[in-house]
């Protein structure tokens, strides 16, 4: 790694405050966490339990890092990593609040107006307003600056017309935040996207689900036909789009569940093993996993106090992402293999199979989700002065 970029993920340890947290959280999840079987809890972040959400919510855990004069637990990005890392490890469902508590929260903390503070913020806190992600489009990829959707000037605010595709559970969610193109054209690039808070519920959204391979139906294309949004839907200034989405994206890239989607699915893995009596072999395997994922979280906790620093460690962020995805695709690609060479009469039971089964049906998702392997790929060699 370029000396550099290497020293900035130097030393990097969560503080004993956070650590203490810990044991909060784990009584919490004892008490609160619906009980569900292995394949169920592998599903984590992608699981929507509204209830779930609200009971976290009470507790003061969603918009954990806010100000409490909105409802916040205004702790820091180090105890919102342990709480992470406690419900994505424990295959809590989590889907519901993910996106406001993780980036919608901070995001018009950070550059909403007094009266989108005073109005959202509360609700997020509370459990009550979901938010969904309005970046990718249908024929751009990841490559968010060539977005077409646009908002034009209007009596009375502005004209929303356009797509956007890949929205997780933008069904559930009450809100969005689009990036969309107030000026100019796809040619502009980063010049003239601003962000748009949409209340879902106008006249003129569609939603529509986007089925997988697994027969499940989180991912949304949604479709805005002379859409009107009023003045102060607009978050921050217009025209500074790009400087937010990529504030935002640091939230998006950098943070446990980048590490964790398979977790479930290794420790169930283990569990098996252990009862089974492991080859040395799978020890080896299961070694090797560890350590690399051991790595990856000392990685993660170095961009979350760089974020407590008030930074936006965009090249951080991406690397650790790219890194991350990878071994979470790799450990499911490990354990499909190893189940894959089992005698029959030893393979283990249903679970793991339904388990592993569902963890490779959905794992290339994960290079993808949050920015794909090339485009932080390029964003890491301009960091790194390459290109």
């Amino acid at each position: 790694m370029n000396s550099d970029l290497a020293s900035r993920f130097r030393q990097a340890r969560l503080p004993e405050h956070a650590q203490a947290f810990r044991a909060e959280v784990r009584a919490f999840l004892d008490e609160h966490q619906p009980p569900a079987p292995w394949h169920v809890r592998a599903r984590s972040w992608m699981g929507f339990d509204a209830a779930f959400s609200r009971a976290l919510a009470q507790r003061g855990w969603v918009g954990v890092t806010l100000p409490a004069e909105y409802g916040g637990a205004r702790l820091d990005a180090f105890c919102r990593f342990v709480l992470v890392e406690e419900l994505l490890t424990r295959g809590a469902p989590v889907a519901a609040h993910w996106i406001a508590d993780r980036q919608s929260g901070p995001l018009i903390l950070k550059f909403g107006s007094p009266a989108q503070r005073a109005f959202y913020l509360p609700r997020i806190c509370a459990g009550e307003a979901f938010f969904c992600i309005g970046m990718s489009e249908p024929n751009a990829g990841s490559d968010l600056a060539s977005v077409r959707t646009r908002a034009v000037r209007c009596d009375g605010g502005w004209r929303l017309n356009g797509r956007k595709i890949w929205t997780t559970y933008a069904h559930h969610c009450q809100y969005m935040i689009a990036l969309v193109r107030t000026s100019g054209g796809p040619e502009d690039r980063q010049r003239g996207l601003s962000q748009f808070i949409v209340d879902l519920s106008l006249p003129g959204v569609t939603v529509r689900p986007i089925h997988d391979l697994n027969g499940e139906a989180h991912f949304n294309e949604v479709a805005f036909d002379d859409v009107l949004l009023a003045d102060d839907t607009l978050v921050g200034n217009e025209g500074d789009g790009w400087l937010q989405v990529n504030a935002e994206l640091a939230f998006e890239r950098s943070g446990p569940e980048r590490i964790y989607s398979s977790i479930v699915l290794l420790e169930h893995w283990i569990d098996a093993l252990r009862r089974a009596g492991p080859e040395a072999d799978q020890v080896a395997t299961i070694g090797r996993l560890a350590t690399h994922l051991a790595t990856l979280r000392r990685m993660s906790i170095a961009v979350t106090a760089r974020l407590v620093n008030g930074e936006s460690p965009l090249v951080e962020a991406a690397l650790v992402k790219d890194l991350g995805t990878g071994m979470e695709q790799e450990i499911a690609g490990v354990i499909e293999g190893e189940l894959g060479r089992a005698p029959l009469a030893a393979l283990p039971d249903e679970t793991l199979l339904r388990t592993a089964s569902y963890v490779a049906h959905v794992a290339p998702a994960f290079s993808l989700r949050g920015g794909t392997r090339e485009i932080l790929r390029g964003m890491i060699a301009r960091g790194l002065g390459l290109r």
